[in-house]
């Protein structure tokens, strides 16, 4: 059977560790030549809690630069999800700096030291079909409205950084109770178990490998998964096997929008969409569609996509 790896031409590797990466400025600048050198671009994030991002070239580019990460003390081990893509999704390669690899705002919490359990694509579904666990979406609100897996409960932020928040208003709720947590690729549930262990919780456990890997490796037949999932780089949305969805983004509030979304009267392409035409005044979407215009006259003149599109 051909799969959707061998189709398309560009492999995307979704990575992650938590570590502590003593001396990790000094990584940037040799891994963006690393990455350049090789036509990978995407984004990677650098902090003392280790490393995070998502990277796309080709499959040997790829396999080099894993390579060359794992080589690298602390680094081994590295969480990886591999997808692929018809075309290069990313614009280009970005190396950056950060206090925190997934941003919560807490100080001491320590992923790599006391991080909730494991548990692996082929056990979730029996562990969140039990009336006694508590199954919670870390993602947020935008990013669950294009699926998620039944019965779990949507916190409904708007950034990760309200997430403790909204554990310390609901810790009733948890107290007692098996807690399960995903996310995209582990890292944002990985991060919340060990916050939630720090309250004094016991019975914490998140996806291993995120929904990505869920949908990778989970038959359709048997998945608990609702819809598509978001990713953040221009395929917009994955389906199970981990071929792109359907979604697309609206280009004027960057929100995902669902087939039913792009039939609303409230749509226009690169102007407006169910989620912000409240929001926006005439005058913005006169100016997105003006923004639209030129996207399309830079793809008609270089046949390639547009940097503002």
């Amino acid at each position: 059977m051909t799969t959707a790896m061998e189709i398309q031409p560009v492999r995307v590797a979704a990575l992650y560790k938590f570590a502590r990466l003593g001396g990790y400025e000094a990584l940037r600048a040799p891994l963006a030549a690393f990455c350049c050198g090789r036509g990978i671009k995407g984004t990677l994030l650098l902090a003392h809690e280790g490393i995070n991002g998502t990277v796309a070239g080709n499959e040997d580019a790829i396999a080099a630069l894993i390579d060359h990460l794992q080589a690298i003390e602390g680094l081994t081990g590295l969480e990886i999800k591999y997808s692929a893509a018809a075309e290069m999704p990313f614009h280009r390669m970005k190396v950056r700096l950060k206090r925190e690899i997934v941003t919560m705002g807490v100080e001491d919490v320590d992923p790599a030291a006391s991080a909730g359990t494991y548990v692996a694509p082929a056990d979730w579904n029996a562990l969140i079909s039990h009336p006694d666990t508590l199954v919670i979406d870390t993602r947020n609100a935008y990013e669950v409205s294009l699926g998620t897996f039944q019965g779990a409960v949507d916190p409904k932020t708007t950034s990760f950084r309200e997430f403790p928040a909204w554990v310390e208003q609901h810790r009733g709720e948890l107290e007692g109770r098996k807690v399960a947590m995903f996310c995209t690729g582990g890292i944002r549930c990985e991060k919340a178990t060990a916050y939630v262990k720090s309250l004094g919780l016991k019975d914490v456990f998140h996806l291993k490998g995120g929904i990505l890997k869920y949908l990778e490796d989970v038959p359709a037949e048997e998945s608990l998964w609702q819809g598509e999932c978001f990713v953040f780089d221009e395929r917009v949305s994955v389906s199970h096997g981990l071929v792109e969805g359907e979604a697309e983004l609206c280009r004027a509030c960057r929100h995902p929008l669902t087939v039913e979304d792009r039939l609303s009267p409230k749509y226009a392409i690169g102007v407006s969409c169910p989620h912000c035409f409240e929001a926006r005044s005439d005058e913005d979407r006169e100016r997105y569609a003006e923004r639209h215009r030129q996207v399309e006259l830079a793809q008609a003149r270089g046949g390639k996509r547009h940097i503002g599109n």
